[in-house]
């Protein structure tokens, strides 16, 4: 459940994009209505899922404080990026800047990793995960380099696709295709640790 909760707003963009891609006009009059400007047939789609999107994301952390107090600084950031480059998707009517969100989350994330590993001396994949699994020093180094370079091609991949491919295309992307590669690097990420958890002393 909390993986589709993450996943929530991915998931209504999506959504978003292919009931305003059914319904043109309607969803043309409803993006002109809500922008004050005139939008085109095919502007329409992008420009409603990405303020879906938005308005999720905020949903999402008023949801979170509720019941936690408590919001992770990486939702907050995600929020903020998701703010500025879908604002200005919205502002400008350009796709460009929502296409960039995913690549710059990725990149954000990839670079704490590093960061946090280089200049603080803390692991952020250990601390997430040590209370669940215990591993060698070493393959914790090994896991969070992995991130990070998962990460950062994960960012390469999504500008690839955004502007290599059709837009209908990038969209489909980046639901299924960020969710399957990312189930297939924690599978075979699994594979690979099974040879080295430790077993809980007796």
């Amino acid at each position: 459940m909390k993986v589709l909760f993450d996943l929530l707003p991915v998931i209504l963009f999506f959504a978003a994009y292919k009931i305003a891609g059914m319904n043109e006009a309607a969803a043309a009059d409803l993006a002109s209505a809500l922008l004050a400007s005139d939008i085109g047939l095919k502007q329409a789609p992008i420009l409603l899922a990405t303020a879906v999107t938005i308005l999720a994301t905020f949903a999402q952390i008023g949801w979170v404080w509720m019941r936690h107090r408590k919001v992770d600084t990486m939702l907050w950031v995600t929020l903020c990026l998701v703010t500025l480059l879908g604002g200005a998707t919205l502002v400008f009517h350009d796709p460009v800047f929502i296409k960039w969100k995913p690549t710059a989350v990725y990149w954000l994330f990839g670079l704490s990793l590093l960061v946090s590993a280089a200049v603080f001396h803390k692991n952020l994949i250990r601390a997430v995960l040590e209370a669940q699994i215990r591993l060698p020093d070493r393959i914790w180094s090994r896991l969070n380099g992995a991130w990070a370079g998962f990460f950062a091609l994960m960012g390469v991949l999504n500008l690839y696709v955004a502007f290599s491919f059709s837009e209908e295309t990038w969209v489909n992307f980046k639901l299924f295709g960020g969710m399957g590669l990312m189930l297939l690097f924690v599978i075979a990420q699994g594979m690979y640790l099974s040879r080295y958890v430790e077993e809980e002393p007796q």
